[in-house]
């Protein structure tokens, strides 16, 4: 249901059906001012894959014929997920394209996800728009560590958000993003970062994400 919320439904969408040339496909995509759209069969239910506005350039630059079936440059065929795929499935299969297509529970297709919808999800997550301190921590892998972190904020306000950062590839440093609430002052806040220093947890990076809107 989180994905289905998040998606654009294709009733919304600009696509091309299988049948189009390249021709029409970029008439249609300068026209809609997009750099890709969905390709879909002849029914419209079925996704195919995607049509990119600099792939046809580069074919017609390459001596191709924009008569050529749109299908002839098709690509990201396999790049989609299902409607109640987790979030997971998605943030990892989404990387570099700049949306990713949506599957119904019979693989029809439904619409698509947007990197920006992607992100709007992280931010509300992360509870920007009420939260006022930023607190990066960094921490070796020490058992309990987290709950030792929670526990000295406890004492001074709620957490809004935490999220774990880890890069064990570079330096096995484990970084801990705290939110703090937007009733968090600079004097609390500084409370906070010595009090987590004198037990030892680094406090690497303040953002107040207030002043930086």
């Amino acid at each position: 249901m989180l994905i289905k919320n998040l998606c654009i439904p294709k009733i919304k969408l600009t696509t091309v059906p299988e049948t189009a040339t390249l021709k029409e496909a970029i008439a249609l995509l300068e026209e809609s001012g997009y750099r890709c759209v969905p390709i879909l069969d002849k029914t419209g239910e079925k996704f195919l894959g995607n049509i990119y506005k600099m792939h046809i350039y580069r074919h017609q630059a390459n001596g191709g014929s924009l008569d050529d079936p749109v299908t002839s440059l098709l690509k990201n065929a396999t790049k989609h997920i299902s409607i109640n795929s987790s979030f997971f499935k998605v943030f990892f299969t989404i990387k570099e394209l700049p949306y990713i297509a949506v599957l119904k529970e019979n693989g029809d297709f439904y619409g698509i996800l947007t990197h920006g919808k992607l992100l709007g999800l992280l931010a509300d997550a992360w509870n920007v728009k009420t939260t006022s301190y930023m607190l990066t921590i960094a921490t070796g892998e020490v058992p309990g560590s987290m709950t030792k972190i929670t526990k000295i904020i406890d004492k001074y306000t709620t957490i809004a958000s935490i999220i774990t950062l880890d890069d064990q590839s570079s330096d096995y440093i484990r970084r801990i993003l705290v939110s703090l609430p937007l009733s968090v002052t600079e004097s609390v806040k500084n409370d906070i970062v010595e009090h987590l220093d004198r037990k030892g947890f680094r406090v690497v990076e303040v953002e107040n994400l207030q002043d930086e809107k």
